[in-house]
């Protein structure tokens, strides 16, 4: 009897991380083809658009929490920047972004929800979406610089 419980509870166990690995696959699968659909943006890009002074809005699509860790900061130029959290995006956004031509690109913490942001800015008429590749934390990883509560921070490249 202890040998058939245990067997149903490993069962169990495969089925359950079978179930989850699943959901992982569907949900990559649905944040590349985001990605293919809008295309990415490297940090280094990004930051050559800052340093050519070109006009580009930066949206951050995270959660209100994790806005603590920071924002995307140019130590040369303004950043035109916006937050609204994915999940109210398609509510929101049309009233703070009206032109539909300019050069946006959208961020989160680590690409995917970014990705899927660009997805639907593109999906609702804006034409230059671009998401920022690997997100903040890849912008961070790149050395440059990100702006918290306690001031403007880079992280070494060593």
């Amino acid at each position: 009897m202890k040998k058939l419980l245990a067997l149903g509870l490993l069962m169990g166990v495969f089925l359950t991380s079978s179930s989850l690995f699943a959901q992982d696959d569907a949900k990559m699968a649905l944040i590349n083809e985001a990605k293919k659909e809008t295309g990415e943006i490297t940090p280094d890009n990004l930051k050559k658009m800052f340093d050519d002074e070109e006009s580009v809005i930066i949206l951050d699509v995270r959660e209100s929490e994790q806005r603590a860790e920071g924002d995307i900061f140019d130590d040369m130029v303004a950043v035109t920047s916006f937050s609204i959290t994915r999940g109210n995006l398609e509510w929101e956004v049309l009233s703070k972004i009206t032109d539909k031509n300019i050069a946006i690109v959208t961020f989160c913490r680590n690409g995917g929800r970014g990705a899927l942001a660009a997805q639907t800015l593109k999906k609702l008429g804006y034409k230059n979406v671009k998401n920022l590749q690997g997100g903040l934390a890849d912008w961070a990883k790149a050395g440059y610089s990100v702006k918290t509560g306690l001031g403007v921070t880079k992280l070494s490249k060593e």
